[in-house]
């Protein structure tokens, strides 16, 4: 059933039929070439006015002053707006005058989409304005844009609700302009990152998104069947089992920017469809991938913004190396008082319990001191530092650690108070590996629903031998989030995943 329409809808629509009836088509099919941007126009003219005097453009009408036999718009490309001046008599020589009185005047709005000929001239009041020759409609609008509306002690954007912005991704980009900024850092970043991979002869990968076993995190997955195979396949929610599946082929460094999907929670640091890079190198260790992360952060974000200082909120966060560095259980003793390495679970409970932190009977050991350093810790980590030195218990796929008993070899690095990255000496005894997920299993039985699971065929891998190796995994989503300061992890996806929308009727 055809939603109603709004009054401005319907005029919209009886325009589209009168420009029909014109002979106007409203959606033509042929190229329009264009040869400049409105960026462009306006950084060069002002200092070389012979340019610019055969420009073709297009874009869509963002404002417009009609006055008689003349008028004045603003169109906007990918680059910004540009203002343009439309005369009757230039655009419509002799005595037809039915494309500016009708067409013109009467049947395009804000929002339309036209393909303009012309030259750029400076107008009386400085403007840097498109004096147009020739126009040609390439797209009719029909829903009116939201528009900037004022009031007498402000002026506000009428498309600022967020639950609105991030359904209609397409509405928000063409009225808030620094919104494409955000995404056109984001894929900046994305180069940034590949590029400096790239220089250091890894290969860029890819893996099944589609597993018939999940692996290689603690998370719950999306769940599918394969009908012609009649078997139950998953989301992959990390590919890190796959990737070192091929260091045991005999790649020396691998990395992919893979779509991950995880069965849980959301909130403005979690989607359940998100975007990591993950990276192994052969014959390395946590120590050496503690310095790469150093350097192809700073890297990054001397390419963004051409310093390694970030304004993020309120901090100003800066990556130059080098980063802080503590062991997991020297920041909860620096931000606690407490020295919890030697306790058991039992005593990790009640430390917990005196903490005021809330803990699940199915947790362990090891999600209790998780619990303890996310919610006395985290938070307090705003510079970037790396946390090293995990008890195992976290750890399923770590190595053990080399001189201290009951911990494995892993860092994550915070920023801003949340996880930008997880890394390790990646696990290559396959009996300890085994062993592990036993364990895994283990916690499982005890109610743990992220525990993982056992996956034989990464275990015949292991079995034909896997060199040392370093593995890290970095969250494009939460870099981007701090490298162009949004508070939301929906601001830098294009489309975040949204409860249906309720419907009035």
């Amino acid at each position: 059933m055809e939603h109603s329409l709004s009054e401005q809808e319907q005029i919209r629509r009886d325009s589209l039929k009168e420009l029909v009836t014109l002979g106007i088509n409203p959606y033509p099919a042929e190229t329009f070439e264009v040869n400049t941007s409105a960026e462009e126009i306006k950084q060069k003219f002002p200092q070389d006015n012979t340019l610019f005097q055969e420009v073709s453009i297009a874009g869509r009408i963002m404002s417009r002053r009609i006055m008689g036999a003349a008028s004045f718009a603003e169109i906007q490309d990918e680059t910004g707006r540009i203002q343009i001046y439309v005369k009757r008599d230039e655009i419509c020589p002799g005595e037809d005058k039915t494309l500016y009185n009708t067409v013109f005047k009467r049947h395009l709005d804000i929002g339309d989409i036209i393909g303009i000929t012309g030259y750029v001239f400076i107008t009386k009041m400085g403007e840097t304005t498109i004096h147009v020759s020739s126009l040609k409609l390439l797209c009719k609008s029909l829903k009116p844009l939201p528009v900037v509306k004022e009031t007498e002690d402000t002026v506000f954007d009428a498309f600022t609700d967020p639950e609105q912005r991030f359904r209609q991704r397409y509405v928000d980009l063409i009225v808030n302009p620094q919104v494409r900024e955000v995404f056109i850092k984001r894929t900046l970043l994305i180069n940034s990152m590949r590029n400096f991979l790239n220089t250091h002869n890894y290969l860029e990968v890819e893996t099944p998104i589609l597993q018939p076993l999940y692996g290689g995190a603690a998370a719950r997955p999306f769940k599918t069947h394969h009908n012609s195979l009649d078997m139950t396949l998953y989301l992959r929610i990390a590919n890190e089992l796959y990737l070192k599946r091929l260091i045991v082929g005999g790649y020396q460094g691998v990395y992919e920017f893979s779509k991950d999907f995880r069965n849980e929670g959301m909130d403005r640091f979690h989607n359940p469809e998100f975007t990591q890079m993950e990276l192994y190198v052969a014959y390395k260790d946590y120590l050496w991938m503690m310095d790469l992360v150093e350097e192809m952060v700073e890297r990054i974000a001397l390419d963004l913004h051409g310093k390694t200082a970030v304004q993020v909120g309120d901090h100003l966060i800066d990556f130059k190396r080098p980063w802080k560095r503590f062991t997991m259980y020297e920041a909860i003793l620096h931000y606690t008082g407490m020295d919890i390495s030697a306790m058991d679970e039992a005593a990790l409970r009640s430390t917990a319990k005196e903490m005021h932190i809330p803990i699940d009977p199915a947790m362990a050991k090891g999600k209790i001191i998780d619990e303890i350093f996310g919610e006395k810790c985290e938070p307090n980590l705003i510079q970037p530092t790396f946390i090293t030195d995990y008890p195992i218990e976290m750890s399923p796929l770590a190595k053990k650690h080399r001189t201290q008993p009951g911990l494995v070899e892993r860092f994550e690095a915070i920023c801003n108070g949340k996880e930008l990255c997880n890394a390790f000496s990646e696990l290559n005894d396959p009996i300890d590996q085994r062993e592990r997920f036993e364990s895994q299993l283990e916690l499982g039985k005890r109610g743990d629903s992220e525990s993982m699971i056992l996956d034989e065929d990464f275990l015949k891998a292991l079995e034909f031998g896997m060199p040392p190796t370093a593995g890290l995994g970095i969250g494009i989503d939460r870099l981007t989030m701090i490298m162009t300061n949004q508070p939301s992890i929906q601001d830098v996806l294009f489309f975040p995943q949204m409860r249906p929308e309720k419907r009035t009727t």
